[in-house]
């Protein structure tokens, strides 16, 4: 048993070791409880090197609507004049749909107006997805998304700001330094010394490594559960087998199974 804990702990620390920044379970752990590293990806990515940061919030859930879905910011960030900064990482493509940043952004929304609020009241937001790749593919940094007035030609002016950001973008400039360091495992060849001293404490301090180790510990699970309800849901297509069988089989609930299949049947 102790030989098998072993293993896993030498596995784990392999997987520490090739995590990025731009890996979102590591993304939040740099973010956590660190105002400053926050405040300077902002001022690089939004071109405001004056930003205050006053909050950030790693792994905030929003939910205000009942029945509605719920989503989990990267990272929730706020400044001085009450502006408000949802930053994600988006490894792939299919999670940076422009839908899901529309929804991020209307979360933002509900969240951020009370009972009794003039709609004018509602704060500034920016919705920020870190890509990995290319997103758009014109080799630009950071491909800002705005509404406008498509008769006149003028901007819409309703506070609401998306911006994606080029994760192979690579330039002398912040922005190309910043997203390489986003693509570095080794703090040692990072630019930015905030990010690299966060990094290696991550990565190399004991206590940093075993905060670490929990959330990998937390990934396996989540990657475990993702293959079950995978297996699930391939038995509920195939319509031969019984929801007993498939609680049996895929290791989930009789609760979690029947939610895949209101989910197939909706």
């Amino acid at each position: 048993m102790a030989e098998t804990e072993q293993q896993k702990r030498q596995k784990d620390l392999q997987r520490l070791r090739k995590l990025r920044p731009i890996d979102d379970d590591f993304m939040r752990c740099l973010f956590k409880d660190n105002i400053p590293l926050a405040e300077l990806v902002l001022r690089i990515i939004t071109g405001k090197p004056d930003l205050i940061i006053t909050d950030c919030q790693t792994q905030k859930d929003m939910k205000r609507l009942a029945g509605a879905r719920s989503i989990c910011l990267d990272a929730y960030g706020t400044d001085t004049s009450g502006k408000k900064y949802d930053m994600e990482v988006q490894r792939s493509d299919k999670g940076a749909d422009p839908h899901r940043a529309r929804f991020h952004s209307s979360v933002m929304d509900i969240e951020n107006l009370d009972a009794g609020q003039k709609f004018h009241e509602l704060p500034d937001t920016y919705t920020i997805f870190i890509i990995e790749k290319d997103f758009y593919g014109m080799g630009e940094p950071v491909y800002p998304i705005e509404r406008m007035n498509l008769l006149t030609g003028k901007p819409f002016e309703d506070g609401e700001h998306i911006l994606y950001v080029n994760g192979e973008y690579r330039g002398d400039s912040d922005i190309g330094k910043l997203m390489h360091d986003f693509n570095c495992t080794d703090a040692s060849d990072m630019n930015f010394e905030l990010l690299a001293e966060r990094t290696r404490y991550l990565k190399e301090n004991p206590k940093g490594v075993n905060e670490m180790c929990k959330v990998i510990e937390d990934m396996r699970t989540q990657e475990r559960k993702e293959t079950m309800a995978e297996i699930a849901l391939r038995m509920l297509c195939a319509g031969k087998y019984a929801l007993e069988e498939i609680v049996t089989i895929s290791g989930l609930s009789l609760d979690e199974v029947k939610k895949l299949d209101a989910g197939q049947s909706a």
